[in-house]
């Protein structure tokens, strides 16, 4: 630096630096890592252990409160913080032939896998024969289609692993303009007690599919 230059005068310069380097790494990820969405209601495994220990992920209570939320955490806590981003790219529709049985939960994604832990996860809501699913989408991406499942009647989540053997195709619906909110109906009977709930949704801004796994009642 030319010797006039002193010392104070460089001060605000290093300051406007600092901020623009900190302004740099608060901006959004692109690639797989930005935020999508998740089912809300009937919650996921990941967001309902994010909404209900989020803010208290370091509570010991939680281990015995909510002992797969509590595994989950241990495991990797980036799959409650990110419940947003479970997708996989490419699939072309080949959902079962690409996801084996074991890894429906997390998607197939190793980061993940806490999600498929056989175990007592908390029902997150009780439903009727007929029902609304409510996907929170924070992109706006829209759906080609949403595709849902069931567990079948004497399935047990607790004591058994999901495949896709274990599962009652019930609807696929039809498409989805570009929304943060989209709800459709689903019609169902013959179920009782607690179930899986399974639904793929299909992104249509490119070839991106979501899988989760909520656990509910059905009176």
């Amino acid at each position: 630096m030319p010797p006039h230059v002193s010392r104070r005068s460089r001060r605000p310069v290093q300051a406007v630096l600092v901020v623009l380097t900190l302004m740099v790494g608060m901006l959004p990820l692109t690639g797989s890592a930005q935020a999508h969405g998740t089912i809300i209601n009937p919650m996921s495994r990941a967001y309902q252990c994010w909404k209900t220990w989020g803010s208290q992920h370091t509570n010991p209570a939680m281990q015995t409160q909510d002992p797969m939320c509590w595994q989950a955490f241990q495991a990797n806590p980036d799959t409650m913080w990110n419940w947003m981003s479970a997708l996989r790219d490419g699939l072309g529709g080949q959902f079962q032939a690409r996801t084996p049985d074991g890894q429906l939960c997390s998607n197939g994604l190793t980061r993940n896998d806490s999600l498929n832990r056989v175990g007592a996860w908390k029902t997150t809501g009780t439903l009727s024969r007929n029902f609304t699913v409510q996907l929170y989408d924070q992109a706006s991406h829209g759906a080609d289609y949403f595709r849902v499942y069931v567990s079948k009647q004497g399935f047990n989540p607790a004591t058994q692993s999901l495949g896709w053997g274990n599962l009652d195709f019930i609807t696929q619906t039809g498409r989805y303009a570009p929304a943060q909110n989209i709800s459709f109906s689903v019609n169902t009977s013959g179920y009782t007690g607690q179930h899986i709930l399974f639904v793929i949704w299909q992104a249509s801004h490119q070839d991106q599919a979501y899988m989760w796994c909520s656990d509910v009642t059905f009176a």
